[in-house]
Parts: structure tokens; sequence; C-alpha cells
């Protein structure tokens, strides 16, 4: 209920105004779910929410990332921003070093099309690790 609320709030744009809005929209969306799974937000110059995808889905404690789907996705949204999510089905949102050479990776590619990675946030249960909080990005 609260999550379909939130998404109506999004679909007119009266949302995601501020990091919080972002983490709890995520949670919502990613907390329940018992495979990881990797999202993106596209987000136009407005930093308002294009749309919301499902990019990868794995296993119980791994997903496999290809940056090309994500430039590609962006390039095709027309985004001039993006957050990634992903989840920790084991409940722990500490990132791994594979979860932040990733999103070098990807900040990398998508800096080469004029796209912006403004946060990559790591969802477990109750609790969420944002990387540009951490001063990662």
């Amino acid at each position: 209920m609260a999550l379909t609320l939130l998404e109506r709030r999004v679909r007119k744009r009266e949302a995601m105004a501020s990091p919080e809005d972002v983490k709890a929209y995520l949670r919502l969306k990613l907390e329940h779910i018992e495979r990881e799974v990797f999202v993106a937000m596209f987000l136009n110059n407005q930093h308002r929410l294009i749309a919301c995808e499902f990019l990868f889905a794995g296993t119980i404690n791994s997903v496999a990332v290809h940056p090309r789907e994500a430039v590609r996705r962006a390039v095709f949204l027309n985004a001039a921003a993006v957050i990634f999510a992903h989840n920790h089905p084991s409940g722990i949102a500490e990132p791994s070093n594979n979860d932040r050479q990733l999103t070098d990776q990807l900040v990398n590619a998508l800096s080469l099309i004029d796209v912006r990675v403004l946060d990559h946030v790591v969802v477990g249960h109750g609790e969420m690790v944002s990387f540009a909080e951490r001063g990662w990005l």
C-alpha cells in the first residue's frame, strides 16, 4: 500500500525531493526481494524521475551488472542523471569491494555520455547505505 501511494506521487512528480524520499522509495521497492536485483532511477535535468527500471536480476548473493546496458538505457531515455540501487537479501547493507568497483565502472562509462551518477544505494533489512552520503561519489 505504501509503495503504491509513493509510486503515485512519483508519477505526479511530487516526490523525490530529497535523499530521504529516494531511500524510502528504494527501501519499499527492494527490501522484500529474496534475490539480488539491480535498479536504475533515470532522471532528467531537474532530477525528476523519468523511469525506475529493474536492469538486472541475480541469485541470493550476487547479480551480474553490465555497464553497457545502463549506458544504453540512459541514452534511450535521454537521462541526465541516474541513481543506482541494489539489495542484499542477506539483510546486511554494507557494500562489498565489488560493489564499489562496479560503481566506479558505471560512473566512468556514463561520464562519457555526460550522465551523472548521483548515488548508489544498497538496501538491506532495515538498513541502507548511500555511496553519496559516504563520500564515495
